[in-house]
């Protein structure tokens, strides 16, 4: 692994700004978090199709491993809502993966947008909006939405293997995580993906009806919607051209705004990918692609080469979600099955990751600045970012500065809120961070539930840090680990 400083050993914020400038990466700085009351750009507010949020801090949604198998949220579910709601953060972007059909699930944990849990969706949200309200005073600048998904590639509905349902043979895809080329039987046919599309409808139908104010039609990170846009090779309604790749997208977007008029639609997408990269207890490297080229497996990629982003589909697509009637979108990147360093920058890789080719602020820079090319091509659209929690305690200071500069509307939090869910208040109010709190991007949040645990943040949430899972992880990252490798 290279010699990167790890942001804990950088003593304050002019250091950490001379280290961004020596390593070249070109982000924006403060040098102090800025209280609501001082002016900061954080505690402006901000405008969502009929909505005005209160400040500029958004959630994202997350899947915990932790629902009931009917779908319905657990104790664990309902805490980690709770603590969004405390959070002081005023765009709760989907709050939770919640899949539209119980085979599209990534887990058997995972929550469900269906009928059948109504109730359970309904429990999550008065839980937020209560602890909003005990703890802020207000739910009126508050918006929650909840997130619609299906997992594609990475269904797992039950316990035991991956039962993928695909958009199409990936030759890369397919040999890492064991998927016969030629069994087509995986490959959604455009029947079902027509009875998806009821699916997709039915859960914003019951969003609504429960009280959601917007839906994300969930398109990033590996999962299906995501993967039909680089469905070049898939013949039929749903592939080859760029409006056949956006045909599903479109359509679900189309059937929630016509039969859920006052429902906000948002989108989460991935702006760009790179080949998959290979598990490794090394530096990362790509899979072989070399004999691919060029690559029509990715969406944001330069087909030349893929390990290099191409934006011009996705502000292509950008533009056409506002046609459609999107309201705002969320832009990340990668996927966390197969190129994790570029959606979630981190020094400890995942269980099944791999050590970092670059230096993690490299990768938070990436994403910053892919979204700022956005902000700048549809400055009228309300944007949010990711990719920040590797920041750490420099975290409000960059995001202080790229809302200012007008890069971005909303800074979304995901890993970070576990470890430290008050972060938005704290900085607002007091101008200050726990540091004790602070998330260190240990990655057990991601390597728990790689291996049929819950996630949360085993290392500083003593929620998590007292049950028993804590030591069957801990067993865990010691069965991987070299035995000369040393300790965390």
């Amino acid at each position: 692994m290279g010699t990167y400083s790890k942001i804990a050993q950088l003593r304050d914020a002019e250091a950490f700004c001379r280290y961004l400038e020596e390593g070249g990466m070109d982000l924006p700085c403060d040098q102090q978090i800025l209280r609501g009351e001082e002016g900061s750009p954080l505690a402006e507010p901000l405008q969502i199709a009929d909505v005005l949020l209160g400040n500029r801090w958004c959630i994202h949604p997350m899947e915990g491993w932790d629902a009931e198998r009917d779908g319905s949220p657990s104790e664990l579910t309902l805490r980690r809502w709770q603590r969004f709601g405390q959070s002081g953060a005023k765009l709760i972007w989907g709050g939770e993966a919640a899949a539209v059909q119980e085979n599209g699930r990534a887990n058997p944990h995972q929550a469900l947008a269906t009928a059948s849990n109504e109730k359970g969706l309904a429990h999550l949200l008065e839980t937020l909006q209560s602890a909003h309200q005990e703890m802020h005073g207000s739910v009126d600048d508050l918006l929650v939405g909840l997130q619609l998904t299906h997992s594609g590639r990475f269904c797992r509905p039950h316990d035991g293997p991956l039962a993928p349902r695909i958009a199409y043979h990936h030759p890369l895809l397919d040999e890492k995580f064991n998927i016969d080329p030629d069994n087509d039987a995986v490959v959604l046919t455009d029947e079902e993906l027509d009875q998806l599309v009821e699916s997709y409808l039915e859960a914003a139908v019951v969003a609504e009806r429960v009280g959601y104010r917007f839906v994300d039609i969930k398109s990033c990170h590996g999962y299906l919607m995501h993967e039909f846009l680089s469905a070049r090779r898939r013949p039929g309604r749903f592939g080859g051209d760029y409006e056949g790749r956006t045909r599903l997208l479109r359509t679900v977007i189309e059937r929630v705004r016509d039969q859920c008029p006052s429902l906000i639609i948002g989108v989460r997408l991935s702006l760009y990918d790179t080949p998959p990269f290979l598990t490794s207890l090394e530096d990362g490297q790509p899979m072989a692609f070399e004999k691919l080229l060029p690559y029509e497996f990715g969406f944001g990629v330069n087909p030349d080469q893929p390990m290099e982003m191409d934006l011009g589909e996705p502000l292509r697509l950008i533009g056409d979600l506002i046609q459609w009637g999107v309201a705002t979108v969320n832009l990340s990147c990668g996927s966390p099955y197969y190129n994790p360093h570029i959606m979630r920058p981190a020094i400890f890789p995942p269980s099944d990751g791999y050590l970092p080719p670059e230096d993690p602020l490299a990768g938070v820079t990436r994403q910053i600045q892919a979204a700022r090319q956005c902000k700048l091509a549809y400055p009228e659209c309300p944007m949010v970012g990711s990719g920040y929690s590797y920041l750490q305690d420099y975290l409000p200071h960059v995001a202080q500065a790229v809302v200012r500069n007008g890069w971005i509307d909303s800074v979304g939090l995901g890993r970070m809120v576990l470890s430290y869910p008050t972060l938005p208040h704290d900085t607002l109010t007091s101008g200050t961070m726990q540091r004790k709190n602070v998330c260190r991007t240990f990655s057990d949040c991601t390597t728990a539930p790689r291996n049929g645990l819950v996630s949360g943040c085993y290392p500083l949430d003593s929620h998590y840090k007292q049950r028993s899972e804590s030591a069957q992880l801990l067993r865990i990252k010691q069965a991987i680990r070299k035995p000369d490798s040393g300790s965390d």
